[in-house]
């Protein structure tokens, strides 16, 4: 058997576990050194039911796999007792039994297209379907993809069911201040050293003739199309959208989608089985094909083309940052002018090309959570700096140049109400959900079926499933 890299690996435990025992065993032996785990591991037991909860059975061998799961991706497993993964996977069976009876839907649809994915990726990194079914130890492709198809299924209810309790949870400006006011002045976060910083982008110009090319290719596929060939095939094949080219370019979206308004507009304009034509967005030249319609959702097929950019429209770009970079410097104009004025990015220009920390939607980034190529381009600037010309090639958008500069060092330090509210805000929040989901988890395992077998039963768990 060829090097089987540990991305794979990690990426079919997650979402696979379907390793036999005896590798387990064999696995976390070599891996972990808690006695405990080790002494655990070396009992061979008789794989058998060891809890139900509705209609979801969990065996022996699950935790096994769970342990196997978490020591995979580099987790320390050694203080976690067998009853603590037991509470774990109790929590998410009951998740997805629940989401049946709310009569939550994961549509069969988007299970295979999940299904194709993983068995695609596993197969080309395993060589074949024949070493994929023999090295997960199933005696058929079919009873492969059968467990796997059943497993991501249930993973997706447990998600949509949490998402449903999470989303219900709101917090009040109130609330924030009183979560704040109820922590000691002993106890308060303290939160890392943060900056704030800002970019200026140029756009290479794309010729004319480059976007009629595009245009008159994606005609020519929905022609093709049109005559009875696979959409499918060709956005696996042409598409430039690497986010969905290997599932076909599928997307199931509403109108709250975080989508360009452009691609939804013509995504919503279209009926049943309709391809667009070739229309724009920032990120290239699109074809939409829409599958089905369902209320306020539709399943669409896309194919992105994105024209190619010239040498010289690479160096004319170039040169057009340098100048701007050198009237900052020069004192004509100040950074944020300049990004309001002269870039190309319309998402940071308004803002003085300020840019928004995806994950806590403010301009601050932590530098030990900071992105790390973005940490590369400033962890070295001084202040009022500005970056030399950095050729940024995106495969979304594409090569674009672009200046950055730090606006603003923020220190490491205790929070503080005012200066921190968003933090602090989404502090409070996360306590107000975990109430949320014990309050839920307490009164469906009061009205759900939950068995708990053999020694098992003698676990100590922070929920009630014995309901004693």
């Amino acid at each position: 058997m060829k090097y089987i890299n540990s991305k794979l690996i990690i990426a079919i435990i997650a979402t696979f576990c379907a390793i036999s025992i005896a590798n387990a065993q064999e696995i976390i032996k070599d891996t972990v050194k808690s006695k405990t785990v080790s002494k655990t591991f070396r009992k061979q037991k008789i794989d058998g039911i060891i809890a139900t909860v509705g209609s979801y059975i969990i065996l022996d061998s699950d935790i096994d796999k769970s342990y196997l799961e978490l020591s995979s991706q580099g987790n320390s497993i050694k203080d976690i007792t067998r009853c603590q993964m037991l509470g774990k996977l109790l929590e998410d069976k009951l998740y997805a039994h629940q989401a049946v009876q709310d009569s939550i839907i994961v549509k069969d649809a988007e299970v295979k297209e999940k299904l194709n994915e993983q068995v695609t990726y596993i197969v080309e990194q395993l060589g074949s379907m024949e070493k994929a079914v023999q090295y997960f130890k199933k005696n058929t492709e079919e009873e492969f993809r059968s467990e796997l198809f059943d497993i991501i299924k249930m993973n997706k209810l447990t998600a949509e069911m949490q998402k449903k309790v999470i989303d219900a949870v709101e917090i009040t400006p109130e609330e924030t201040r009183n979560f704040f006011k109820a922590i000691p002045q002993s106890d308060l976060p303290v939160f890392g050293a943060e900056m704030e910083v800002a970019q200026i982008v140029v756009t290479p110009k794309i010729t004319e003739e480059e976007k009629m090319r595009v245009i008159a290719r994606l005609k020519e596929i929905k022609a093709e199309v049109l005559s009875g060939a696979s959409f499918k095939t060709r956005a696996v094949i042409y598409s430039d959208d690497k986010g969905s080219s290997s599932s076909g370019g599928f997307y199931k979206i509403n109108r709250k989608t975080q989508f360009v308004k452009e691609f939804k507009d013509v995504a919503f304009s279209l009926g049943e089985g309709e391809i667009s034509e070739p229309f724009e967005t920032e990120y290239g030249y699109h074809i939409i094909m829409v599958e089905k319609i369902k209320g306020q959702e539709v399943e669409l097929r896309h194919i992105l083309m994105m024209p190619k950019v010239s040498e010289q429209a690479l160096k004319d770009a170039k040169e057009k940052i340098t100048l701007i970079k050198k009237r900052i410097e020069n004192g004509e104009i100040t950074f944020a002018d300049a990004a309001r004025t002269l870039s190309d990015e319309k998402e940071t220009r308004a803002n003085g090309g300020a840019l928004i920390n995806p994950k806590t939607q403010d301009t601050h980034f932590e530098l030990t959570k900071m992105d790390p190529s973005l940490y590369s381009e400033v962890s070295n600037l001084k202040d009022n700096a500005i970056s030399t010309p950095i050729l940024d090639d995106n495969p979304r958008t594409g090569k674009k140049y672009k200046i950055i500069t730090v606006t603003n060092r923020i220190n490491e330090h205790t929070a503080d109400y005012a200066k921190d509210y968003i933090k602090i805000k989404d502090l409070a929040l996360k306590e107000k959900q975990i109430k949320a989901i014990a309050k839920w988890t307490g009164g469906k395992i009061k009205e759900t079926y939950i068995k708990i077998n053999g020694e098992y039963k003698d676990c100590v768990f922070t929920n009630n499933w014995v309901k004693k």
